[in-house]
């Protein structure tokens, strides 16, 4: 067991816990830091800068383990795992998101309240009891933060309803994105809710929206199934003076309480109105409308006249289905609320709040309102304060306004609390891009290494073949470049043509006040926007009002350069407008007011470029091109086939220099494929010929399963070249069983129905074509189930088992490094054994982590053994491949030996080593060197090269022959051994200097991982 962690305090109830006060502002520093910890943020004080603090240094973990926390996977489950985790090696629990998120949330990304933990996963005392489990074994925890968005719609979110009751009078109405000033005059004022499963009025003559009166509450809300509209207070009127005659009568006039009833309608009439800008006014309203609320709540339940009134009414207002003008009062209500009501398909046009994405009840957080930060970290510092996290995840900051200046401001309100945090973010780096040095946090969340690792076990040498064979099977000829130029378009005309709208309608407010552009239209700018933003080169700038990058200028003018020559406009002098306006340039010599409109502009536009990068190319683009699915990945790019060594190297250097605690991840709850599908997919890229040559025998065995839909055989050659790389990377491992395959058939059935529909060539989530959609089930269905002896299976089968063998060598391999790089590695749920898993939902199975224990106690026991015994048993594993214990070996050895020597791998140098001989081609090699210990690694690849056909291991000099691996910085008094066996291995001299021969490295494990120390003749290497 580790040495314990001092104990978490354990604290009261978060939910007691008072509002944090809100912070002076900030000056940013321009110095680059180091390392977050280094930064010494300063405050203006009567023109002088006035030291603050400096946060204490974050506790770098030495691994993660991200656990999906859900109903079905609680804090009690979680804390019974600890055990296993820490002796696994494991440093850190890596967490889920499990604030407050909708109910039924798989995933956590959906919160409704920031200060509050999600019931279905436990308790805040089940919490405290893993809290304390964790430091019991020495253990912290990365949690998983959601600063961009809130799951809304529903009747979930207090602070949406709020919104949705008060309009722009709501304390609420600035925590979220919404355009209150649409380009569409009825919308103004209003919020879109596109939630109707049909068109509005055909839901209202259906009575599917239903007014009902909360008795308890006293308010009136207009539900449609699971969604509550509430009522602005200021429309009661509508509906409670309404036949007030027939309650007069009823009563009769003299009658106090009908007199009450009359002076509460006056009073809710005279409320301030939704659109009243006066803060003392909008307070007026807050109070004043809660008062009233109870004050008919208790006339409700005082007279059972009033109460019987009431329900009349709403029968009224509700109407009778099919006669529709029985609506007409429903309909005059639902037109005087802040929010329209609409059919979902209108969302894509109208949408006036910003969205995760394009999903509608995931409405964007105005982040950069200290109020909203407050009001939203509250729990998340506490918690922090208190010693229960030492690290954040920080989801999709590209989503944030600023997101540098969203960094900064956590920084320092995390260091006020006396503890630094551990933080990484989700940033999606496109290729030759580097994190911003300005950033106080220690790195990304790792998708640029997965691409990275992945590329060195693809033979780049493969490319124009693969290219070939792939444009041969499919008849046709795909420009990358063009189809996600298309891609980011038709996103732009479908699932985000509202926020194109929204920023076209804020441009054109800037042109027209400018004599010099006031003649450029709305459909011209909007064209415009739309050509910049499909060609432009990463997912998002970073202007602000601090500073205009030099990358961030490049990209602009790369992005309009490009949209110039794609441009079919006569006058392209409005793409010299936007250059200007999104490097802010425009605003040279103007009115501050001008200047504002412009950064406002130029930072909704980064906003805006992210996720239409993310869905034209993740989503839309790596759905519809094929040519080696393992590079289609988050965060990675299709056209870049693979990675050299060279390159490889120099990319462990930098990350070393300048960001040794990023996170380093192979599979995560986003990826496409696992790091072990991807490891089988690789393998195609040694052996193109055997490749194209399975397909011709495969397309031609098959060609009598496809169905005719729409006058074409389904599926087409490029979702059938589709569906054979994915049967690869997922069939079942040996001889899979009829329960195996059966789990292998619903699987593939889910997963076919998403990828085809987000490719959008032949069916699409907004328009299903069914007809295409059963057609490509049937087919691979038909694929899964059929017989043994059938022409598919006889000859898949084989090639499959071999792609699968060479794939685990490969998976080995990148486990061995993910570990030993540069950086802090993570480990996925359950990937610690073979997984081969698909894009969510798939990955989000539950693990056995039974079995995984089971397994890791028979490896504890193995180390325990004489180095004979040893050796042997660790070469027997790998007569075992497919159990996964080798995996887990290479695991849980290395873990303990980044517990054992944390300084070598947090602080340790990071040196290539070269590799000579006959195979030298087959290894990756480098050393982590700090002070007199050193660890050096030996991972092997291209198997299908280096072992040809042959049914055999990369062990031993009958594979390894001549080759070896360089020592430069050894000398007569180091000692060396392997981790695994315990073996000493002896250097050689050559002429050139000493080296460890290859053979002897692996002679009888897969992969080599070394450990090396200076000793004296009485120590040995412990």
């Amino acid at each position: 067991m580790k040495p314990p962690k001092t104990p978490v305090a354990l604290a009261a109830d978060p939910d007691s816990a008072a509002k944090s006060a809100s912070a002076a502002p900030v000056t940013l520093p321009s110095a680059p830091p180091d390392n977050a910890s280094r930064w010494l943020l300063t405050r203006e004080d009567s023109g002088r800068e006035e030291a603050l603090f400096q946060p204490p240094a974050p506790r770098i973990p030495l691994s993660t383990y991200r656990l999906q926390f859900n109903r079905d996977f609680t804090f009690n489950q979680a804390r019974g795992i600890v055990p296993y985790l820490s002796a696994l090696g494991i440093s850190h629990l890596y967490a889920s998101p499990y604030l407050k998120a909708r109910p039924g949330s798989r995933h956590g990304y959906d919160i409704i309240d920031h200060n509050a933990l999600n019931p279905e996963i436990g308790t805040y005392e089940e919490f405290v009891q893993l809290c304390a489990t964790l430091a019991e074994h020495g253990m912290g925890q990365v949690l998983d933060v959601v600063p961009n968005h809130m799951g809304v719609q529903g009747g979930d979110n207090a602070w949406w309803l709020d919104v949705l009751e008060n309009g722009q009078a709501s304390a609420y109405a600035g925590f979220f994105d919404i355009d209150w000033m649409p380009i569409k005059a009825k919308l103004r004022g209003k919020v879109l809710l596109p939630v109707l499963g049909n068109s509005y009025g055909a839901v209202l003559d259906n009575a599917e929206l239903q007014l009902r009166f909360d008795a308890e509450h006293g308010e009136f809300v207009i539900y449609y199934y699971e969604h509550h509209f509430p009522v602005d207070p200021a429309q009661y009127p509508h509906i409670l003076a309404h036949r007030m005659d027939a309650l007069s009568a009823r009563l009769g006039q003299d009658n106090p309480l009908l007199m009450e009833y009359q002076s509460l309608v006056t009073a809710f009439r005279n409320l301030p109105p939704r659109d009243e800008d006066s803060p003392e006014r909008q307070v007026e309203r807050r109070r004043d409308k809660e008062v009233y609320k109870r004050h008919l709540a208790g006339l409700v339940e005082q007279s059972s006249d009033i109460a019987g009134f009431l329900e009349e009414n709403l029968q009224l207002f509700n109407g009778t289905a099919g006669e529709s003008s029985s609506f007409d009062l429903l309909h005059d209500l639902i037109k005087a609320q802040a929010y329209r009501l609409a059919f979902w398909r209108v969302a894509s046009d109208e949408i006036n709040y910003r969205r995760f994405f394009d999903i509608n009840d995931l409405a964007g957080l105005r982040m950069e309102n200290d109020e909203v930060f407050d009001a939203t970290h509250q729990l998340v510092l506490r918690l922090v304060r208190e010693g229960k996290l030492d690290g954040l995840r920080l989801d999709h900051p590209d989503g944030l306004y600023d997101p540098e200046a969203y960094f900064h401001k956590l920084v320092d309100q995390c260091g006020r609390t006396g503890h630094a945090p551990y933080l990484v973010v989700e940033k999606i780096l496109a290729v030759r891009e580097d994190l911003r040095s300005s950033w106080p946090v220690q790195g990304t969340t790792g998708y640029e290494f997965t691409n990275l690792l992945n590329g060195l076990f693809v033979a780049t040498s493969a490319a124009e073949r693969m290219t070939r064979l792939y444009h041969s099977f499919i008849g046709e000829h795909v420009n990358f470049d063009d189809l996600l130029y298309r891609s980011k378009q038709l996103i732009m005309k479908t699932a985000l043509a509202g926020e194109l709208n929204v920023l076209a309608n804020q441009l054109s407010k800037i042109a027209e006040a400018d004599r010099h552009t006031c003649d450029y239209t709305l459909n011209g700018l909007r064209a415009a926007l739309a050509e910049i933003v499909a060609c432009f080169p990463v997912y998002r700038g970073y202007i602000s009002a601090r500073e205009v990058a030099p990358e961030d200028r490049r990209n602009i003018e790369q992005a309009i350069a490009a949209a110039k020559r794609r441009s079919t406009t006569a006058d392209t002098s409005i793409f010299d407008f936007l250059l200007e306006v999104l490097t802010l340039a425009a605003a040279d010599g103007k009115s501050p007011a001008y200047y504002e409109q412009v950064l406002a502009f130029a930072m909704k536009f980064q906003q805006f470029t992210s996720p239409v990068m993310a869905k034209g190319l993740e989503d839309t683009s790596a759905y519809i091109y094929h040519r080696l699915l393992s590079l289609n990945e988050v965060g990675g790019d299709p056209r870049q086939f693979g990675v050299t060594r060279t390159a490889f190297h120099r990319a462990n250097q930098a990350r070393a220099e300048h960001w040794p605690h990023t996170m380093l991840t192979t599979s995560t709850h986003d990826t496409k494929r696992s790091e072990d599908v991807r490891a089988r997919l690789n393998v195609l890229s040694e052996i193109p010929a055997a490749w194209r040559l399975a397909l011709r025998h495969w397309s031609r065995a098959n060609r009598s399963l496809k169905r005719i839909v729409d006058g074409m055989p389904v599926p087409t050659p490029n979702d059938e070249y589709f569906i054979y790389q994915t049967l690869l990377g997922i069939w079942p491992q040996g001889e899979p069983d009829k329960n195996e395959m059966a789990r292998l058939g619903v699987r593939i059935v889910e997963y076919l129905v998403k990828a085809v529909r987000e490719a959008k060539v032949h069916t699409s989530w907004i328009n299903p074509n069914t007809a295409y959609e059963d057609a490509i089930l049937a087919f691979a269905d038909a694929l899964i189930n059929a017989p043994a002896e059938s022409a598919f299976l006889t000859d898949f089968l084989p090639f499959q088992r071999r792609i699968a063998r060479l794939g685990l060598f490969n998976s080995l391999s990148q486990t061995l490094i993910k570990l030993t790089v540069p950086g802090v590695p993570d480990i996925y749920q359950g990937c610690e054994c073979w997984d081969f898993s698909l894009v969510d939902p798939d990955n989000r199975r539950p693990v056995d982590f039974g079995h995984r224990r089971t397994l890791l106690d028979s490896l504890l026991t193995l180390t325990t053994l004489e180095s004979q015994q040893r050796s042997a048993g660790v070469r027997a594993l790998c007569d075992t491949l497919e159990d996964g214990r080798t995996k887990l070996l290479i695991v849980r050895t290395a873990l303990a030996l980044r517990e054992r020597w944390p300084d070598v791998f947090q602080q340790g140098s990071y040196l290539p080593l070269a590799v000579k001989g006959e195979h030298a081609a087959h290894l990756c090699a480098y050393a982590r060197i700090a002070g007199e210990r050193t660890v050096i690694t030996v991972a092997p690849r291209f198997f299908a090269q280096l072992l040809g056909e042959a049914d055999s291991l990369p062990l031993g000099e009958k594979i390894w022959g001549n080759t070896t691996v360089d020592l430069p910085f050894h000398r007569r008094d180091n000692q060396y051994s392997c981790a695994f066996t315990g073996n000493e291995l002896k250097p050689r001299q050559r002429r050139s200097g000493w080296c460890l021969p290859v053979s002897q490295v692996l002679a009888e494990f897969p992969v080599g991982l070394i450990v090396g120390e200076r000793v004296s003749k009485s120590n040995s290497i412990g």
